[in-house]
């Protein structure tokens, strides 16, 4: 926000940027002057010193615990206005309103990012040090002009997320997770491990979450896919849901529990709730980390044996990362077919390798052979995600487990992406394709009254 202070003969613009001191809020105004006027930052000093301790002054921040969100707003509003009558400061009402906002989302959000956390076109936020905040917005990543004042500053906001949690961050504990209020996924890095300052990296949570066909605006997918999709769902086809980070998998799998009947129980299991299922039937389980002692660590194997005794009809676990790949994977066997969960693989054949070491890492006494057959068993489709070079993210393979020959498991591919080209604006130009195979479930989909289009399946017509 730009005010103007004048002194003398002259004009300065100055930025007007909150900050939390250890007593109270006080904002900090940086001079926006040219690089050969430095004098000039000089007149802006008092002002910001004057600034801080006005409301130093004015608030009590003890008295203002009980207060409501808009009392304290209140009372910010009339302390700016206050303190530019009294300087005889030309700010106008938008400019005394985006003033009130700063300093109100330093007390009571998360400070210089708080409107990056309510821009819903924003997925996102990356701080690499006080000095430099990325966002990422339609899969590409930009710098914003958001600036933390200095380490200490970014350091009291990462103190405010970790304590909402009951966690702490610290030379002794130097890495954590967390979640917002609003259920977005933070990571946070300081020093000594993080070398030049603070790393905070969030996912934000959607508010609206995306359905299928709104994927298709975006040419993640076509119909017909959906359609194969949606026909797997409702005929409780088990689903594994491949990607690399941030290719889009847990948005998917959101998207894919739509078409779950309501009249189904759910489980979920994640390690930090992100899912937004609207059955009106859904557990939600959330892993938990030890505490400082080390102790009352939750894993998610733990969770998805504990699933198994709460009568789900499927169980959705966010994503695989180790053991309790084997328990998934009984569970799919056993009576809770139409189960889900996402993996970190770049192929569906490395997707179908990596959930093999993860099921050994369970420690059980069986082969790779018997490993693959369970696989095989539990696993109908995999869906392969990518986040492509122009940052969009597409569907780019959808393929179905048919069994085993000989010890390996054998995959065929329904649909998939074909790169063409690359626009001169960098956009990767391609198209989706069926590859001529029709799915071996469509006959059994048929038994249950669920039937494909004609054509979707013949690699001659554009999808």
């Amino acid at each position: 926000m730009l005010g103007r202070f004048t002194k003398g003969n002259g004009s300065v613009a100055v930025r007007i940027e909150p900050e939390v001191s250890a007593v109270a809020p006080a904002p900090v105004l940086q001079a926006v002057v040219p690089v050969q006027d430095r004098g000039a930052q000089d007149d802006t000093l008092s002002l910001k010193v004057d600034l801080h301790r006005h409301l130093i002054d004015r608030f009590n921040l003890s008295a203002l615990e009980n207060a409501t969100k808009d009392e304290i707003q209140d009372q910010i509003r009339a302390a700016v206005r206050d303190f530019v009558r009294a300087r005889n400061l030309p700010f106008n009402a938008r400019e005394l309103d985006q003033l009130t906002s700063d300093i109100a989302d330093e007390m009571l959000g998360l400070g210089p990012i708080e409107p990056l956390l309510q821009d819903d076109s924003i997925a996102d936020i990356l701080i690499n040090t006080h000095n430099h905040v990325f966002v990422e917005r339609r899969g590409v990543l930009e710098e914003t002009q958001v600036r933390f004042r200095d380490e200490a500053h970014l350091l009291r906001i990462v103190n405010k997320i970790v304590s909402a949690i009951g966690r702490r961050v610290d030379e002794s504990y130097p890495m954590v997770d967390a979640r917002l209020e609003d259920g977005s996924r933070v990571n946070i890095a300081v020093r000594p491990i993080s070398v030049d300052g603070p790393l905070v990296s969030i996912r934000k949570f959607s508010r609206n979450p995306y359905s299928l066909e709104r994927l298709v605006e975006f040419n993640s997918i076509r119909p017909p896919m959906i359609d194969l999709l949606r026909i797997a769902v409702q005929s409780r086809k088990s689903i594994l849901v491949s990607g690399g980070t941030g290719s889009g998998k847990t948005t998917l799998l959101n998207a894919l529990s739509s078409y779950i009947s309501p009249k189904e129980r759910l489980v979920t299991i994640e390690d930090a709730a992100e899912l937004q299922l609207q059955q009106p039937h859904v557990g939600r389980l959330e892993t938990r980390p030890p505490n400082v002692e080390g102790r009352g660590e939750v894993r998610q194997r733990e969770l998805v044996k504990n699933a198994l005794r709460m009568r789900p009809d499927r169980i959705i676990v966010g994503e695989v990362r180790g053991e309790e790949a084997f328990d998934m994977l009984q569970a799919m066997n056993t009576g809770h077919e139409g189960s889900m969960t996402t993996i970190h693989a770049n192929t569906p054949r490395d997707a179908l390798s990596r959930l093999e070491q993860m099921v050994g890492m369970a420690g059980m006494p069986m082969s790779a052979e018997s490993i693959r057959a369970q696989i095989a068993s539990a696993i109908d489709i995999i869906v392969q995600t990518q986040r492509l070079s122009d940052g969009g993210r597409r569907i780019v393979s959808i393929s179905e487990l048919t069994g085993m020959e000989g010890s390996v498991i054998q995959l065929q591919e329904i649909y998939h992406f074909v790169r063409r080209d690359v626009a001169p604006d960098g956009k990767i130009i391609g198209e989706f394709r069926a590859t001529g195979v029709r799915p071996r479930f469509a006959g059994e989909a048929a038994t249950m009254g669920f039937q494909f289009g004609k054509d979707v399946f013949n690699p001659q017509v554009a999808l």
